[in-house]
């Protein structure tokens, strides 16, 4: 994991010899450019020394991951780095500061300097140390660490993942007499396999480690191969050799003798042409097993000769895009196992010797305890179960087993393979994955993580890198979807869109990646009331994430200060005396990421300028009324999230912030957002267009007309929500709106009940939004939600439309059904008219339908075809309507069917219904608690 805090390091040095930061020391120390080039020159052949070791600890990580000198020394170069690092800040915070702030005002917590040049030498001193410290860690490492395990050659690291993958297969390949719920996969396996289709078939098993997927695949081998006129198994790791793989077939298929020569003497080519010439003529089977990238089957696939004989290659991976190399019919994607099937699956290695593997009633209550811990893993399962099957079964025993569980996975040798197979995905991660993966091992046990946060929280923290003409969130979201693709992390929700919208660890994985933070002091989590909490003085740790505050909390962050890049709390309650902001203003002065929702708040310190280094500032949920002036000097801010605050206004200072990139300052006034004014936005006075990097911002009050045609200006934008607007702003707001290429989120509130919307300056829309919310009358609402009817030229996909007071005479659903791409379509008080019919094909791929406060409704008709996706629909206040909707019962795809605040006559026509007898539904009566049928 070094190698991960080295890339961070190499990064900042990078930024500290960029154009920006050397043409402003060049400016502000004229009189210092011999001091000035010295440091610089330290830095560049640090930033060159930490490449060379980052490609180093790249390549002799996994064959000394047991080696304790190897270990001790990467600990040294670890602390070393934090020190560049720390070393980094201070210099790009002295460079960053204008003369004119003062330089009496630098690290004046303790920290004052009497003149520039002391400060400018102070660092210069402390580069040339670390430098010196770098050039002795290497002769250490010369001097000591080879005896723990010899200087490593890429090939001999090679051929040990190699080795390590094949022991660990073999012990998955000989888990396949304990599977359990697996029978219709065993039976699709057969059926693909024996299929009297000719041509050659790809067929993949994918799902994360532990899964049973080599077992699977081992149990289906064993049993079919003698079908097949020649069959092989072959285990691949992610740094394999292709020629050493081709070997491995040779000898597998029985080779040997066929070939002429010595196949240790053979090139890649001809090792090739011998096997594709052997296969030619043979109904084969190939197991690739544990397959890490595309490429490795890509390499081979010239060998696997389609020849029309019924032949076919079975992969296995955790890795959804090797899957993917077999068509969508022929992949089995692996889940956990049900409780009841983990349940069996632990009774049927814990006790056979028992009559039907029954556990002990007294047993029952410990035992299910500990079989939820491993979350239907097959793997986890069957070795805990070996690992009881030979202890004492007495409560006792269960009960310390069930106590110390955690401790367990880590450290009993008898569950080493569990932790080497989990180990070897996070091992096998490239680099930049690595932080952003133990980044959410922080978080509690079945935590649901967002994906908006946490994407500002990791190019905050400076994990992500720039790609091509993509924003860093864009990358950032690629790191995750990779993780989730890797199966390293748990898919919980996707949006409507088709993103990621939530996550989860799973359990097991998440407490060997906690021992894995623990080891690389990479962060901590703080509860109270587990071992996760204690702090470990001295240890250099960066990120702390609190799960739960207590009165202890101030003391364990005083121990931290120094190193602290990251503070995150989860606990909303009320923090301990004083003020955790305060405290963190006053002492941790390198904090890049603060994230303080929900806590009571009530004031942001002058002093959370010292703060030089923070890029997220989030207290959303607090009871902040005001922000100090002195937040203009934090000049690296990338976000700043006071939603929920009782902040009206802020400093005309703001637009000082040039790399802001998402600012949300809104007052919640009503929460489920059926008042007309749910929120309040700010003011912002002047030169928000000053702000170019901005991509999100939630809301802005307009004020003028002059304001909203600078808007334009800001052509990074990617979310907007704007309030007050006025009918005589529209032509501008339209003309800014239609500068902004890359809008996927765009809200527009009138100012008033009486205001009109005139958006039809919005026709064609933006061509990336995704999500159209407006509140407000509507005028000509056909023109500008009914722009596809003419053909899309920018073959736009709008997803989500809201229409909230537009007060519509004219029924809105013919314009909105040429949509067709629209997955979430919600009316509040839109429409006066009686009558909504959705006809066949309309909306096909609607997945939520929310119709709200329209007393005029009378009645609702849905044809037989019409929004064939609809999973949710929720009818809220439809006083007019009398009779159950027309064709509800069609809508076969349904989960979720609400009424609310209905009246006790409606209530009655729905019981009556024999249409929705089948049907569940959930209601409400006015003034009634709910209630469901």
């Amino acid at each position: 994991m070094a190698e991960a805090v080295i890339l961070l390091a190499v990064k900042k040095i990078g930024v500290a010899l960029g154009n920006e930061a050397i043409n402003q020391a060049t400016s502000y120390f004229k009189k210092f450019v011999t001091q000035l080039t010295e440091l610089q020159g330290s830095m560049g052949r640090i930033k060159r020394e930490l490449r060379l070791m980052h490609e180093f600890l790249s390549r002799m990580d996994v064959r000394n991951r047991n080696n304790q000198t190897y270990e001790i020394w990467v600990e040294e170069v670890r602390m070393s780095v934090h020190r560049i690092e720390d070393i980094v800040d201070d210099y790009l915070h002295l460079v960053g500061h204008k003369q004119d702030t003062g330089w009496g005002t630098y690290l004046k917590k303790g920290f004052k300097r009497p003149n520039v040049l002391f400060s400018l030498n102070r660092i210069a001193s402390s580069i040339k140390d670390a430098e010196a410290n770098l050039v002795h860690l290497f002769q250490a490492k010369e001097r000591w660490v080879w005896m723990a395990g010899g200087r490593a050659t890429g090939s001999k690291s090679s051929s040990y993942i190699i080795e390590t993958s094949r022991h660990l297969a073999n012990i998955s390949h000989s888990l396949d007499e304990d599977l359990v719920g697996v029978d219709e996969n065993i039976r699709k396996l057969h059926e693909w396999l024996t299929s009297d289709e000719l041509q050659r078939e790809v067929i993949a098993l994918h799902g994360m480690g532990g899964l049973g997927k080599t077992a699977l695949a081992a149990n289906v081998y064993r049993n079919e191969r003698e079908k097949f006129e020649c069959h092989a198994w072959v285990s691949i790791s992610q740094t394999y050799s292709i020629k050493d793989v081709l070997k491995c077939l040779v000898t597998e298929l029985d080779l040997k003798k066929k070939i002429q020569g010595n196949i240790g003497d053979m090139d890649t080519a001809t090792l090739q042409n011998e096997l594709k010439k052997f296969l030619m003529d043979q109904k084969y089977l190939i197991v690739l097993d544990d397959v890490w990238v595309p490429e490795a089957v890509n390499d081979l696939f010239s060998i696997f000769v389609s020849n029309l004989k019924g032949s076919r290659v079975l992969v296995t991976t955790r890795i959804d895009g090797v899957a993917h190399l077999a068509f969508p019919d022929k992949r089995i994607t692996l889940e956990p196992l049900s409780e009841k099937k983990s349940w069996e699956l632990f009774c049927k290695t814990a006790f056979p010797r028992d009559k039907n593997h029954e556990c002990p009633t007294k047993l029952t209550v410990l035992a299910q305890q500990i079989v939820s811990k491993c979350e239907g893993l097959p793997l986890a399962i069957v070795s805990i179960g070996r690992l009881l099957f030979v202890r004492d079964k007495t409560e006792e025993e269960f009960r310390r087993i069930q106590n110390q569980l955690d401790w367990e996975l880590i450290n009993n040798p008898s569950l080493e393979h569990v932790r080497n197979i989990l180990y070897l995905s996070y091992i096998y991660l490239p680099t930049h994955l690595k932080s952003c993966f133990l980044y959410c091992s922080m978080f509690p046990e079945d935590y649901l993580i967002t994906r908006k946060k946490l994407i500002r929280w990791w190019v905050a923290e400076g994990f992500v890198e720039e790609r091509g003409g993509n924003t860093m969130e864009e990358v950032a979201e690629e790191y995750l979807k990779e993780l989730v693709h890797r199966n390293m992390l748990q898919l919980i929700e996707m949006n409507g869109f088709g993103r990621i919208k939530s996550f989860r660890m799973h359990d097991i994985v998440r407490e060997l990646a906690i021992d894995l933070c623990r080891k690389e002091h990479f962060g901590r989590s703080y509860n109270c009331e587990n071992k996760h909490g204690k702090f470990l003085e001295g240890k250099d740790e960066r990120h702390v994430v609190i799960h739960k505050l207590d009165k202890h909390i101030n003391q364990a962050i005083l121990n931290e200060c120094h190193s602290l890049r990251c503070l995150i709390t989860l606990d909303e309650a009320t923090p301990p005396s004083p003020c955790l902001l305060h405290l963190v203003a006053d002492k941790c002065r390198y904090m890049s990421v603060l994230e303080l929702t929900g806590l009571p708040i009530e004031k942001v310190p002058d002093a959370i300028d010292d703060l030089f280094n923070l890029r997220h500032l989030g207290l959303r949920g607090s009871k902040v009324k005001h922000l100090p002036n002195s937040i203009e000097k934090l000049s690296n801010l990338l976000t700043l999230d006071l939603n929920e605050t009782e902040i009206q206004e802020v400093p005309n200072g703001i637009v000082k912030l040039k790399k802001l990139r998402h600012l949300f300052v809104e007052k919640m006034n009503e929460l489920y957002g059926r008042e007309f004014r749910p929120r309040t936005g700010v003011h912002i006075h002047k030169g928000l267009e000053k702000l170019n990097e901005l991509q999100t911002l939630q809301g802005l009050e307009v004020q003028d007309e002059v304001s909203l045609r600078r808007l334009g200006e800001l052509r990074q934008m990617r979310s907007i929500r704007i309030w007050g607007v006025k009918e005589s702003y529209c032509e501008s707001l339209c003309e800014s709106l239609q500068q902004m290429e890359f809008l996927s989120f765009l809200s527009v509130n009138a100012s008033g009940k009486e205001e009109v919307l005139k958006l039809d300056g919005l026709n064609p829309l933006p061509p990336n939004l995704r999500k159209l919310n407006l509140r407000g009358i509507l005028a000509e609402a056909g023109m500008l939600l009914g722009s596809p009817a003419a053909g899309d030229q920018n073959n736009h996909s709008l997803y989500s439309v809201h229409l909230l007071w537009s007060q519509l005479i004219e029924d809105p659903l013919p314009s909105l059904s040429r949509w067709s791409s629209l997955t979430d379509l919600m009316l509040t008080r839109a429409y006066v008219g009686e009558l909504f019919v959705f006809h066949q094909g309309w909306f096909p791929n609607l997945k939520e339908l929310v119709l709200r406060d329209m007393p005029d409704l009378k009645r609702l008709e849905i044809h037989d075809g019409a929004m064939t996706s609809l999973q949710d629909l929720t009818l809220v206040n439809l006083s007019g309507l009398t009779e159950v909707p027309f064709g509800i019962e069609l809508l076969s795809t349904l989960k979720n069917l609400g009424f609310w605040e209905i009246t006790q006559d409606f209530l009655a026509a729905l019981r009556q219904c024999h249409r929705i007898h089948h049907m569940q539904w959930w209601y409400s009566v006015r003034g009634e608690t709910d209630g469901a049928l």
